[in-house]
């Protein structure tokens, strides 16, 4: 990428990190409320954004207008650990923000390709485009559920696809996932990248340094976005 297309935002700890996050998020929420929209949030899961959606949680804003969604999630019940939706509501939807409707992309079905057109239509069903939009990036560049060597990553990249969610099955996803796709994340009207530590920093530097994505798909965000992408960085 000739021009990194980022915004790069560094705090000195991550508890600063989370607050600023959480304050600007808020914002964006109630500045789509205040306009007479519903507002969407849509969150990642691991442990990055605990402290974050904790943060969040105790904001002063109509949560009942505030649909909260995920970005992407692994097929398992969300009593399972690995659950990005048992996350969110141990964490996110909590406090004031136990008033949010909560929308998760896994459904009944025993595997995200029987369960495609229950989660497409759940998304469909959203107000659109996204108000925020927050994602982690892992080690190998992955973000969402667009990981390298996933049998649907194409799909799940493709800005002329139709598709709001696609399932994926990749080595190092461990579980199958089910994913928003790039043309709805880089709809929303704010996405951030959250990360912290300096070996998140160093994936972010190697990916700005190329430009394939199907090796560190976080490069088809940096390059589709809207604009700069923001990136809120902590060591």
């Amino acid at each position: 990428m000739s021009e990194p297309h980022i915004n790069l935002r560094t705090f000195p700890d991550r508890t600063a990190l989370a607050e600023t996050l959480a304050a600007e998020t808020a914002d964006a929420l109630r500045a789509a409320i205040g306009t007479g929209n519903a507002a969407t949030l849509a969150v990642s899961g691991g442990s990055t954004p605990k402290r974050f959606f904790r943060q969040l949680s105790q904001a002063e804003l109509d949560w009942e207008s505030v649909t909260v969604t995920l970005v992407d999630e692994r097929w398992v019940k969300d009593t399972e650990d690995r659950s990005n939706a048992k996350l969110v509501k141990e964490n996110l939807i909590q406090g004031r923000a136990a008033a949010a409707p909560f929308v998760p992309l896994v459904t009944d079905a025993g595997s995200p390709e029987g369960g495609l057109m229950e989660a497409q239509k759940r998304v469909a069903d959203l107000p659109s485009p996204l108000t925020v939009a927050i994602l982690g990036m892992g080690d190998d560049g992955h973000t969402a559920s667009f990981f390298p060597g996933g049998d649907r990553l194409k799909d799940a990249i493709d800005m002329t696809g139709k598709l709001l969610v696609v399932p994926m099955r990749a080595p190092a996803a461990i579980e199958p996932r089910i994913t928003l796709t790039l043309p709805v994340l880089v709809a929303a009207t704010s996405l951030a990248l959250h990360i912290e530590g300096d070996g998140k920093m160093a994936v972010l530097e190697k990916a700005l340094a190329g430009d394939d994505p199907l090796e560190m798909p976080i490069r088809a965000v940096i390059a589709n976005a809207a604009r700069p992408l923001d990136v809120f960085w902590a060591p």
